[in-house]
Formats: structure tokens, C-alpha cells, sequence
């Protein structure tokens, strides 16, 4: 009988959509990491309240698994997009903006490639001051008077084509930091 070979663990970030933003879609972070140990995650942590989940398992997760398991147990419909601990990485590196210490730095997460005749078709103009670059499945916005009075997200959240999350660039830089630990 030969050895068991066993598939190494990968760390991986889940990006909730949506979750404890105004006061809606509530969900405690203490609840969130015992779903995912329930779902055969492991070395599960949460980072804020804002929906982010980081854990290690054998083999990828799937987005739907997770979303319909919180839709059955909270009650809670939101998108959950997953980057492994390197495409965290490679995302922060990726930053094409000068200054990644400005606090109106925002990476938007999108559930995959956004195509290039959909970027093509993006007004890079409408909504200055604020500004953003499409780098594959990530959004990067400079918003120089802060998100919450930017209407530049909610635009591309409509023209996307795919579900993103935003998180701001701080948030970001600290869950690569921990995916990483």
C-alpha cells in the first residue's frame, strides 16, 4: 500500500459583496468564520466587519458553494469573490496608480476578466477628478474625495458585466499582509 499524497493547502481571501454596509445584509464576522469551517475550510480568520474572509483549503473555492450557504443560513443574498494568497499579491504589485499611499486608492475585485470590448466602452472622463484603470479582473479607482461621494463606483458597477467588490487600498495591502502570515 503506498504513501497518501495529500494536496498542499492554498490560502485563499473571500471578498463578501455587500455585507454590513449600512446597515444592511448584517452578518457577524464570528458567524462567517464557523460557516466556513462548517464548509471544510480551514486556519479561518476574518479581517473587519466589512466581509472579508481569509482561510486555506486543499482545493479552490467555488463561489456559488459559499454564497448559497450564507443565503441559508443568514438569509443573505451577496457575490463572493475569492483571490488566492498570489493573486493578492500580484493585485497590489499591479497597482498602476503613482501614489498607493493616497487614501482615495480603491481596488475593485471582479468576479473574472472583464472583456476588452467592455473596458473599450468605459468613459474614462465622466466622473472626473476621480479616475480608474481596468487590470483583468481588477478595477483600480483613484477617489480623491473619498467613495462615498463618488458616483464613479456604482457606474461601473453597472457596466461591468461582472460582480466586483470594493475595498479600499489600506484594506487591500493588510489582507495581502495576512494572507501572507
Amino acid at each position: 500500500m503506498g504513501a497518501r499524497v495529500t494536496k498542499p493547502l492554498t490560502v485563499y481571501v473571500g471578498l463578501l459583496r455587500g455585507v454590513n454596509v449600512g446597515g444592511h445584509n448584517k452578518l457577524a464576522m464570528t458567524d462567517l468564520r464557523a460557516l466556513c469551517e462548517d464548509l471544510g475550510y480551514t486556519d479561518v480568520r476574518t479581517f473587519i466587519q466589512s466581509g472579508n474572509v481569509i482561510f486555506t483549503s486543499a482545493k479552490a473555492p467555488k463561489m456559488t458553494t459559499l454564497e448559497a450557504a450564507i443565503k441559508d443560513r443568514f438569509a443573505i443574498e451577496t457575490d463572493v469573490i475569492f483571490r488566492n494568497a498570489s493573486e493578492l499579491d500580484a493585485a497590489v504589485k499591479g497597482n498602476p496608480f503613482l501614489r498607493p499611499q493616497d487614501s482615495g486608492l480603491h481596488v475593485g475585485f471582479a468576479a473574472a476578466n472583464i472583456s476588452e470590448t467592455v473596458v473599450a466602452s468605459l468613459d474614462h472622463e465622466r466622473f472626473a477628478p476621480d479616475t480608474f484603470e481596468v487590470v483583468g479582473a481588477e478595477v483600480y479607482l483613484f477617489l480623491p474625495n473619498g467613495a462615498g461621494q463618488s458616483k464613479l463606483p456604482a457606474y461601473l458597477a453597472r457596466q461591468l458585466k461582472v460582480p466586483v467588490t470594493l475595498r479600499n487600498w489600506k484594506t487591500v495591502t493588510k489582507l495581502a499582509e495576512l494572507a501572507f502570515d
